[in-house]
């Protein structure tokens, strides 16, 4: 099937076991206009309340600690999982060196993503950037190395995309296709959250050269809940992404939708499965909060592994269905085109 790219070198993917597609081990991902930025700890009494926010915490948004990283990581390869795509670009404290370090102490795979967060979280003079530069600045960061290092990209985004898409987003979704086009990697983007934002996102894709099978399009979860939607996108030939599994409230902290949890996420990827699509569909956890982590009595990277099998056999399900969305299908999209 090819190589996948990750922060250690080139592997085959024929080494490489289960796989969460959408993943954070060192990020930063707390508001760039929050005064009090990582001021606070998380007291034991305040953890749920923390949680149930998520990330407007700024201390709970913020993981750059690598001993962290590894006992999280290591927790991962107790479960039996193999390999995590960190999905923090440029934007969200991305550490390729950190990730380096994880990985080798670990033993757990990991490809690390080129790219760029959305407009907010980025300095100005990045988002001056002309196209071509953006271009080459991403083509960069897949085969020569991230941030300064000789450290090398696996795969393109999370692109951040705002609700309304801004021009320097538009810009970088262009020149991330070009990028992924060139270079033979997947690209992967952060929807605005609006029901409208996919379709934004596939018409601005249709003028570039990159074929759909080489895009997945995000959070799932949040952009269409109840399912609606998403057909129009599996019929154009994209990959589409539920990563919020592990997330069972149905509260949003960052819009007015109502979350479904991990059997409605089931179901409805069932559906979609049964309809013959399950070749595009891809599931993980997103975790980017330190609630979310077992170090802070979360779920960890494991918890598909772990728990999901059992809900698939409660609701009738195959649950061979689980080893083609961790396994089968993130090593086809990881695996780079020659």
């Amino acid at each position: 099937m090819g190589k996948i790219r990750t922060v250690l070198g080139d592997i085959s993917c024929d080494n490489v076991g289960d796989i969460m597609m959408h993943e954070h081990v060192l990020f930063d991902i707390s508001s760039p206009t929050n005064s009090n930025r990582h001021t606070s700890t998380i007291a034991m009494k305040d953890r749920w309340q923390v949680d149930y926010l998520s990330n407007e915490s700024p201390e709970n948004a913020c993981q750059k600690d690598v001993s962290i990283a590894i006992d999280e990581l290591n927790y991962f390869h107790q479960d039996g999982g193999s390999l995590i795509v960190d999905q923090s670009v440029f934007g969200l404290a991305r550490d390729p060196e950190g990730l380096a370090k994880s990985s080798k102490l670990s033993g757990v795979d990991i490809v690390a993503s080129a790219g760029c967060y959305t407009e907010p979280f980025l300095p100005k003079s990045f988002l001056e950037t002309e196209y071509e530069d953006l271009a080459s600045h991403f083509i960069h960061e897949i085969n020569e190395g991230l941030d300064g290092t000789s450290i090398k990209a696996g795969i393109i985004g999370e692109i951040g995309c705002s609700w309304p898409i801004t021009p320097f987003e538009v810009k970088a979704i262009k020149a991330a296709a070009y990028a992924a086009y060139q270079t033979g990697c997947a690209l992967s983007i952060h929807p605005g959250r609006s029901p409208d934002a996919c379709n934004q996102i596939l018409d601005i894709l249709q003028a570039t050269d990159l074929n759909p099978n080489r895009v997945i399009l995000c959070h799932m979860d949040r952009t269409f809940p109840k399912g609606d939607g998403i057909l129009s996108l599996l019929k154009s030939g994209v990959n589409v992404e539920w990563d919020f599994f592990g997330i069972e409230q149905s509260y949003y902290w960052m819009g007015n939708v109502e979350l479904p949890n991990d059997f409605d996420r089931l179901r409805l990827i069932n559906k979609f499965s049964d309809a013959g699509y399950s070749d595009q569909i891809l599931i993980s956890h997103d975790i980017c909060t330190k609630t979310r982590m077992r170090s802070f009595g979360g779920h960890g990277y494991g918890h598909i592994i772990r728990n999901i099998p059992e809900l698939l056999t409660r609701l009738g399900f195959d649950v061979g269905l689980l080893e083609k969305l961790i396994h089968h299908n993130p090593k086809k999209i990881l695996a780079f085109e020659e």
